[in-house]
C-alpha cells in the first residue's frame, strides 16, 4: 500500500516510562463495530479502574457522537493534534462515564493526508502526541490505556494509529467476506511492522454482530477461529437492539442497558482483554 512505501522509516524507538498501553481498533471496513467496540471496551476498562482515553480518529466522528460530546463542544480536535496545532491534552474532554475521556474528532481530518503532505514525521504524529501525553502528570490525571477508534480505510490516519499502537484490536463483523479483509488488514499490519513499528502485534479478533440462527454466522466463525486460532476472542458480540440504540442517545451500552445481552458480552470482552495484558506482561 502507497501510503505505507512512501512514509519516511525514522526513528522506530517507541517506548517510554509511564507510557498507557495503547491498543488501535481497526478495520478497513465500515459497520463492523469499530466505534461501539472503543467505546464499550473503554467504558469497562474505566469501570474497573483503568484511567481510559479514547481517540477518535475517524473524521465521522462518531465515537465523539456516541459518548454524548456535541459537535459544538470541540474546540480542539484531533486534527489540531495530528496538524501540530494543539497537544493531546488540549483536544481531552471528559464523559459521561468516570475515568474515561475522549480526544473528539471533527470532518477536518478526512483533509489531513493531503495537508501533511510529504512531511517526513506525518506517520508519527499521533505517536509523538502520545508520547507526552502522560508527561509530568501524577495520578489520576495520568492515562493508563488509550484506545485509538481507527476510520474504515487503511489510509494515513490507520497507519498514525499502527505506528502509535503496542496492539491491533480487529472487529470482524461474521459475514460472508469476513477473512478477505481480514487478510488485507494483517497485510497491512505486516508492513506498518517492517516499516514503522517493529513491536507491533495484533491483540485479538473480536466477532462482531453475531447471529445464532444464521447459518453463515456460525460458519464465519469456525472459518476465522481456523484460520487466527487463538488470536481469536472467546467472546462473540451478538446482535443486539440495544446496542444500536445505545449511541443515539450519547451513552455506550453499558450504561444505556447493563442487564442487555449486548453490555454482558462486552464485559466478557474486557475481562478477557484483561486476561490477554496480564499475560503479555508476565511474558516480556
Amino acid at each position: 500500500m502507497t501510503v505505507i512505501d512512501e512514509i519516511y522509516q525514522g526513528d522506530r524507538s517507541n517506548s517510554e516510562p509511564g507510557r498507557p498501553r495503547i491498543i488501535a481498533l481497526a478495520n478497513q471496513k465500515g459497520g463492523v463495530g469499530k466505534t461501539t467496540t472503543a467505546i464499550n471496551l473503554g467504558t469497562a476498562l474505566a469501570a474497573i479502574g483503568e484511567r481510559v482515553l479514547i481517540v477518535d480518529l475517524d473524521p465521522q466522528g462518531n465515537a465523539s457522537t456516541g459518548l454524548g460530546i456535541d459537535r459544538r463542544d470541540r474546540n480542539t480536535s484531533t486534527y489540531d493534534v495530528l496538524a501540530g496545532e494543539a497537544p493531546l491534552r488540549d483536544a481531552v474532554v471528559a464523559t459521561a462515564v468516570p475515568r474515561l475521556h475522549i480526544a473528539a474528532s471533527t470532518m477536518d481530518l478526512s483533509g489531513l493526508e493531503l495537508e501533511l503532505g510529504h512531511r517526513g514525521d506525518r506517520a508519527f504524529r499521533l505517536r509523538d502526541a502520545i508520547g507526552v501525553l502522560n508527561k509530568d502528570i501524577d495520578p489520576p490525571l495520568d492515562y493508563t490505556y488509550v484506545l485509538i477508534d481507527c476510520p474504515p480505510s487503511l489510509n494515513l490516519l490507520t497507519v498514525n494509529a499502527m505506528a502509535a499502537a503496542d496492539a491491533i484490536l480487529v472487529p470482524l463483523q461474521c459475514e460472508f467476506f469476513a477473512l478477505e479483509g481480514l487478510s488485507q488488514l494483517l497485510q497491512t499490519v505486516e508492513q506498518v511492522r517492517a516499516n514503522l513499528n517493529p513491536n507491533l502485534t495484533i491483540h485479538g479478533i473480536v466477532l462482531t454482530m453475531f447471529d445464532s440462527r444464521n447459518n453463515l454466522s456460525s460458519q464465519v466463525v469456525a472459518d476465522v477461529r481456523q484460520f487466527m486460532g487463538k488470536k481469536v476472542y472467546d467472546t462473540m458480540i451478538p446482535r443486539n437492539v440495544r446496542i444500536s440504540e445505545a449511541p443515539s442517545y450519547g451513552k455506550p451500552v453499558l450504561v444505556y442497558d447493563l442487564k442487555c445481552v449486548g453490555s454482558e458480552a462486552y464485559l466478557k470482552l474486557a475481562t478477557e482483554v484483561i486476561q490477554r495484558e496480564r499475560e503479555l506482561r508476565t511474558t516480556h
